[in-house]
C-alpha cells in the first residue's frame, strides 16, 4: 500500500494502481477501528455514500461488506453528495460517516472522506484529528477476525436534507430564473430537490450523473470550467447561475450579467442573514482573503473570527468556538446546525431569500457588500532544497513594517492592502493571495509581493 494516499485532509489515489478492492479493505478495517477506539465502541453504525465515478460502486461494495463483516450496521444512502453524508449522521444521530469520492479530481481518481460524530459536532478525520493512526494502522494490518454480524439499511436522505435546510432559513423565494452546471457530478440531487418545490425555473447544464465527466473538470475554482456557464447566464437573461464541485460540498455562483461572485462576498452575504437574526453570533473567517467579510460581519453586529485554511481544520474550529457559520475562499460553507460541516443547500436558501427580499439583481446586492479588491491565487514553486517555513521566514523581513501574523503561512496586514502566503498541504508549492482597498494598490502591491517571492529563487506556476 502507498502511504503517500493517506493525505491531509482524506484518503485519495489513482484508481486502481494507488486505491483499488484489495486495499480498501484494510484501509475500511483500520477506520473501523480507529471509529470503534474514538467512541469506546464496538457496534458501530455507520452511514456510506459515493459519488458517480465509475470505480465508486465497486470500491463502495467492497466497504459496505468489510464493515459488515466486522460488526458494523451499514446505512447505504447510495449516489450522494458529501454534505448529505455528513447530514445523515447528523441528523439521524449515527456514529460515523464515510463517502466513496475524489471531490473535484480527473475520472481516474478516487477516495474516501470520512468523519465520526462526537456530542452535537462532527469530527472529520485529517491531518490533526488522526489520519496518520489510521494510516499506521491499515500499514501495520493486523485486525480482528471477521464476524460477519453486521447490518445492512438503505436509506434516501436528500428530501430529508432540503426540509432540514428549508426550515432553517424559512427562506422566502419569489420566481427566478437560474442556470445551473453540476459537472455531471453530484450536486444535480440537491439541485433537483430543492427547485421542484419552487416555481422557479431551472435551466439544467450537464446534469446527468456522468463518472467519465464528459463536460468538463468537476472543479469550479477552476474558473476556465465556468465559461460556457457564464455565457449561457447572459443568453438565457437569466437572475444567476450555480456551479458544483465533484461532490457537491463546493458551490461557486454567477451574476446575471455572467460575473462569478467571490466567495468572500457570498460568505458576506450570508453572514448578513444570520446576523439579521442573531447578533453577536461568532463568524468565521478565511484567513486568505478576510476584508469583505470582516467589514460586514462588524456592521451587522457579529464577531469575527480569523481561521486556517482546510475544511477539516474549519470544522473544527468553528465547532470548538461554537460559531454560527464560516466560509472558505474555496466555495466550501460549513454552519454549526450541521455539526459544523458544509450545506450547499442551506447556502442557496440564504441566497435565494436575500434576493426575494431586495428585489435588486444579485450583481447590485453582491456590490454592496464589496468593500476589497482581491487578487485570486498564484502559485510559486520553491527552490529546491527549501522548506515552507525557512521560505517565508526570509520573506517575511521584508514586511516587518506591517502587521505580521503565522497562524496559516504568513499573513501580513496594512491598513490599505493585506496578503497572505501558505505552504500546499498537498504539493511543493507556496500559495499567494492579496487584497486592497483599490484594484490599482491591488495590483502594485500584487506585482512587488510577487517580485520579492521570485527573487528569492522561488518560480511562478503557469
Amino acid at each position: 500500500m502507498d502511504p503517500s494516499i493517506f493525505r491531509a485532509y482524506d484518503i485519495r489515489g489513482v484508481y486502481p494502481t494507488e486505491l483499488n478492492e484489495q486495499n480498501i479493505v484494510t484501509v475500511t478495517k483500520a477506520i473501523l477501528k480507529f471509529f470503534s477506539e474514538k467512541l469506546n465502541k464496538k457496534d458501530l453504525t455507520i452511514v456510506l455514500g459515493r459519488d458517480m465515478r465509475l470505480s465508486s460502486p465497486a470500491l463502495s461494495q467492497v466497504v459496505q461488506k468489510t464493515l459488515m463483516q466486522s460488526g458494523a450496521t451499514v446505512v447505504d444512502i447510495g449516489l450522494s453528495s458529501t454534505p448529505t453524508v455528513y447530514f445523515s449522521v447528523y441528523h439521524f444521530q449515527y456514529d460515523a460517516g464515510i463517502q466513496i469520492s475524489a471531490s473535484h479530481n480527473p475520472k481516474q481518481w478516487n477516495g474516501i472522506k470520512f468523519f465520526y460524530k462526537s456530542g452535537n459536532k462532527l469530527i472529520k478525520v485529517a491531518k490533526n484529528t488522526g489520519m496518520n493512526e489510521i494510516r499506521d494502522l491499515a500499514l501495520k494490518n493486523q485486525f480482528d477476525p471477521p464476524t460477519n454480524n453486521g447490518k445492512l439499511i438503505k436509506k434516501e436522505v436528500v428530501k430529508d436534507e432540503v426540509d432540514y435546510a428549508y426550515n432553517l432559513v424559512n427562506p422566502k423565494i419569489n420566481k427566478f430564473k437560474i442556470v445551473a452546471d453540476t459537472a455531471n457530478a453530484m450536486g444535480s440531487l440537491y439541485l433537483e430537490e430543492i427547485f421542484k418545490r419552487t416555481n422557479c425555473e431551472l435551466i439544467r447544464m450537464n446534469f446527468e450523473l456522468d463518472g467519465n465527466m464528459p463536460a468538463h473538470e468537476a472543479n469550479p475554482i477552476k474558473f476556465e470550467t465556468l465559461k460556457d456557464l457564464q455565457k449561457r447566464i447572459v443568453e438565457e437573461k437569466a437572475d444567476f447561475g450555480i456551479a458544483t464541485d465533484g461532490d457537491g460540498d463546493r458551490i461557486f455562483f454567477i451574476d446575471e450579467k455572467g460575473q462569478i461572485i467571490p466567495s468572500t462576498l457570498i460568505s458576506a452575504l450570508i453572514a448578513t442573514e444570520i446576523l439579521s437574526k442573531n447578533k453577536n453570533e461568532k463568524i468565521l473567517v478565511d484567513i486568505r482573503y478576510t476584508r469583505n467579510t470582516v467589514k460586514v460581519v462588524k456592521k451587522y453586529g457579529g464577531q469575527p473570527i480569523i481561521n486556517m485554511v482546510g475544511h477539516a481544520l474549519i470544522t473544527e474550529t468553528l465547532n470548538k468556538e461554537n460559531g454560527a457559520f464560516s466560509g472558505e475562499s474555496s466555495g466550501h460553507y460549513f454552519f454549526r446546525e450541521t455539526g459544523g460541516t458544509e450545506s450547499s443547500v442551506r447556502v442557496i436558501y440564504y441566497l435565494l431569500n436575500a434576493l426575494s427580499k431586495s428585489g435588486k439583481p444579485l450583481s447590485q446586492i453582491i456590490g454592496d457588500l464589496f468593500s476589497s479588491y482581491e487578487s485570486s491565487e498564484f502559485n510559486f514553486e520553491l527552490p529546491i532544497g527549501e522548506t515552507n517555513e525557512g521560505f517565508l521566514k526570509k520573506l517575511s523581513e521584508f514586511f516587518k513594517d506591517g502587521t505580521v501574523n503565522w497562524m496559516d503561512g504568513l499573513t501580513v496586514d496594512y491598513p490599505d492592502w493585506r496578503f497572505n502566503i501558505r505552504g500546499s498541504n498537498n504539493e511543493p508549492l507556496i500559495r499567494l493571495n492579496l487584497e486592497a482597498d483599490t484594484e490599482v494598490l491591488m495590483k502594485q502591491k500584487l506585482e512587488e509581493v510577487t517580485s520579492k517571492i521570485i527573487s528569492h529563487g522561488a518560480r511562478a506556476e503557469h
